[in-house]
């Protein structure tokens, strides 16, 4: 069972000329509806970039579109699968429409760790990864490591 992220409303300026939502917002949904609430459990979103000029920035992403969603339909994020190496994450989240239960889309990104003040990957702090592996102990029964196309870029 995936693990619940958020859940957002289809608004009208996210829909096409094909009256569905538009391929672009599948994408700021799963940004700032899903990466952004993991950057903050993991201790490294918008408060980390601000107070100790490291975040994430992502480098490589595989999305799929798999049924339309129209303006206000819900949706919920979930996290499907995470997990992490010194410098790296990987995660893969899913859309799923609220009250129909389809799969809309997903997502699976690698990101790198990033030092904003000089612009280069680091690696995480000792308090990061006890929180990152604290949550994948917690959670391990829940996700899914079918058809990742990342896992190989891990440095384990």
């Amino acid at each position: 069972m995936p693990i619940f992220l958020s859940s957002q409303k289809i608004v009208k300026d996210w829909i096409d000329y094909n009256n569905h939502m538009n391929v672009s917002y599948y994408l700021l949904i799963f940004d700032k509806y899903g990466a952004d609430i993991l950057n903050d459990t993991f201790k490294m979103g918008e408060h980390s970039a601000r107070t100790t000029g490291k975040s994430t920035m992502i480098v490589e992403s595989h999305i799929t579109y798999n049924q339309e969603l129209k303006m206000n339909d819900e949706v919920d994020v979930n996290l499907v699968f995470f997990d992490h190496d010194k410098k790296r994450l990987q995660y893969k989240m899913e859309m799923i429409h609220k009250q129909k239960q389809y799969l809309a889309s997903t997502i699976e990104v690698l990101a790198l760790y990033v030092d904003l003040n000089n612009r280069k990957v680091s690696e995480f702090e000792g308090d990061k990864l006890e929180i990152m592996d604290k949550y994948i102990k917690n959670n391990i029964e829940k996700f899914d490591n079918t058809n990742l196309k990342f896992s190989s870029k891990l440095k384990k």
